[in-house]
């Protein structure tokens, strides 16, 4: 296959992951009413750990180009990146967005390319120079003045606080997750990110379910969380883990540059939800913001 096919494909595949995280906060909402949002996450990360495994087992004698097999060295590191990237970021979005609006949320996740551009400038991998410090500082204001609006969104201080620890966990997870996926392959990096985050997750499992009747619990509640764990979990992370193996991490997190449209109409049109009156302006100050802090 050609080069630019090839990385036609990554985008395309891309623009398939934006499609499902965006209806993911749609699923995610619809869970959270009748499932309280640590056991969501749990039931979501359970099945995802069991639904990973398969697939690594199958596929795990057809290594990807360039990649080794781990070793039990390897395994802390593998581990302590998954841990990052689906108990840190997926724990604190589900709860984050059970006290928010689907709008804000989304909103606050487009700020990951910002979040994986001072990391990799603490890492010492790419200087911080004037532009990219304006940029930044631009999408903080964007994020400042989607708060101005929070009551008539019907969001929280406390929910929007939670969304942009969850998305400092997944610019973490697409900075030091790159050189793992390089090195071991999409597959075995989330093999362990879903599996290891499954073992943690089983004892909150057990003591939620016997705490919380379930009897009570609707269809679409258990179709939001299949949705989570199949769709935006398994497919969505491997796609982007995949899309880090071809692309700069910058530019593969610069997907959630559309995510706050395509989430906001999802919620407008499912839910009914009413973004408020300063979304355009934080939204197009964020997205502006990112855009200039990232343009090479």
């Amino acid at each position: 296959m050609s080069e630019a096919r090839s990385r036609a494909r990554v985008y395309a595949l891309l623009g398939l992951m934006l499609l499902a995280w965006s209806a993911n906060f749609i699923f995610v909402k619809l869970a959270v009413r009748e499932i309280p949002p640590v056991l969501t996450f749990c039931f979501r990360t359970i099945l995802s750990g069991v639904c990973m495994m398969p697939i690594y087992l199958l596929t795990r004698g057809r290594r990807e180009a360039g990649t080794r097999a781990w070793t039990a060295a390897d395994a802390p590191k593998l581990a302590a990146v998954g841990a990052l990237g689906v108990v840190g970021n997926q724990l604190l979005f589900v709860v984050g967005l059970s006290r928010t609006s689907v709008a804000h949320g989304a909103v606050i996740t487009a700020l990951a390319p910002i979040f994986v551009l001072a990391g990799a400038a603490a890492m010492g991998v790419e200087p911080l120079t004037g532009r990219k410090l304006a940029g930044m500082a631009t999408a903080v204001g964007g994020v400042t003045l989607l708060e101005a609006g929070r009551a008539q969104a019907g969001a929280t201080v406390g929910g929007d606080l939670i969304m942009v620890a969850s998305t400092m966990f997944l610019a973490a997870f697409t900075v030091f997750g790159k050189q793992l996926a390089a090195n071991f392959g999409v597959i075995a990096l989330n093999a362990f990110a879903f599996g290891g985050a499954a073992v943690l997750a089983a004892p909150a499992t057990i003591a939620g379910v016997w705490k919380t009747d379930l009897s009570r619990v609707s269809a679409f509640a258990w179709v939001g969380v299949a949705y989570m764990a199949l769709v935006s979990s398994i497919a969505g992370y491997l796609i982007y883990s995949y899309a880090l193996r071809r692309l700069p991490a910058s530019r593969v997190s610069s997907v959630t540059y559309f995510q706050p449209l395509a989430a906001t109409l999802m919620a407008a049109a499912f839910l009914g939800e009413n973004p408020g009156p300063t979304f355009a302006g934080a939204t197009a100050l964020v997205v502006g913001g990112v855009w200039v802090a990232e343009r090479r």
